[in-house]
């Protein structure tokens, strides 16, 4: 089991399935197979900024068939 970011290779390459069973608190993204570490949480202005844009969306997609999140979650695209 996978418990501390120290424990995987960062130069190799990993899947979904991999990232899935990791058990670590470290905030990191898999891209194309590679972990990247994410910064810390943003800067207040940034919340600001970002809450801002997301209330613009979400009136702009009110009436639409779309769902606007503000918190990050785990998102796994197609290739």
């Amino acid at each position: 089991m996978i418990t501390s970011l120290d424990q995987l290779d960062l130069s190799k390459h990993y899947t979904y399935a991999d990232y899935i069973t990791w058990q670590f608190q470290d905030r990191v993204e898999l891209i194309r197979g590679l972990i990247t570490k994410m910064s810390p949480a943003p800067m207040r202005i940034h919340q600001e900024i970002s809450t801002n844009i997301v209330a613009d969306v979400h009136h702009f997609l009110a009436t639409k068939p779309c769902k606007v999140y503000a918190a990050p979650f785990d998102v796994r695209l197609g290739a």
